[in-house]
């Protein structure tokens, strides 16, 4: 692997490099060894381990988004203002530089009776060339940040970590791969989340992929 350039700073990166290029190498060569199949639908098969510590799972996911192309796929993924269009889920959403970090705050809606989570987390994009190939690699963790305070009726979620990189399929679309944990705390069931897990990812990637879809015409009426 070689060549990479960096697209979100904002400080110091809290990320190293062989984190990039550990989830570049999901998309050559899956790592599942120890990681249990958890499901598979609309091409996207998911494993999960679990963890001793919180009694949650952690996710491993890879697909293929058949018809969008993987550089079209990193800016919607980046774009948070776009983000509140497309994604139903999201109540606040804003990128600001607190205690010295560029961070981003992420208000979740759930549903009722459930708490709304929010997340405060710092996140990085950077391209990557494997074997010729472009590869777009984002990374997420979360972030503690004194001035950014717990809100009354909102949970914070403190424990939460995301990679996600993206190329081309060969053809006219992108090989995804997303590892994702999160303990959203409070008293959700088990077989909620888990539900959520199977259900959720699969529905965010389509809604994902008619974003990107649309990304275009966003971009024009924006201009």
């Amino acid at each position: 692997m070689s060549g990479q350039q960096e697209l979100s700073l904002g400080g110091e990166c809290v990320f190293t490099d062989e984190e990039f290029a550990e989830a570049c190498r999901e998309l050559e060569q899956p790592q599942i060894e120890g990681w249990e199949f958890f499901t598979e639908s609309h091409g996207v098969t998911i494993y999960r381990m679990y963890n001793e510590t919180s009694g949650l799972y952690e996710y491993k996911i890879y697909g293929v988004l058949d018809d969008v192309l993987p550089d079209v796929c990193a800016q919607v993924y980046m774009d948070l203002e776009y983000r509140k269009q497309w994604d139903s889920y999201v109540k606040e959403l804003y990128e600001k530089d607190a205690d010295g970090k560029k961070v981003i705050y992420w208000n979740v809606n759930y549903p009722w009776p459930l708490s709304n989570r929010d997340y405060v987390y710092a996140r990085t994009l950077r391209e990557l060339d494997s074997n010729g190939q472009k590869v777009y690699v984002v990374l997420a963790r979360s972030e503690t940040v004194p001035s950014i305070p717990e809100v009354d009726g909102v949970i914070r979620v403190d424990d939460y970590v995301q990679s996600c990189a993206l190329t081309t399929d060969g053809k006219v679309g992108s090989k995804a791969y997303m590892r994702y944990y999160d303990n959203p705390k409070g008293s959700i069931p088990t077989w909620l989340i888990n539900w959520g897990a199977k259900t959720g990812v699969p529905g965010f990637l389509t809604m994902m992929q008619k974003a990107c879809r649309t990304y275009p015409e966003y971009l024009s009426k924006k201009s």
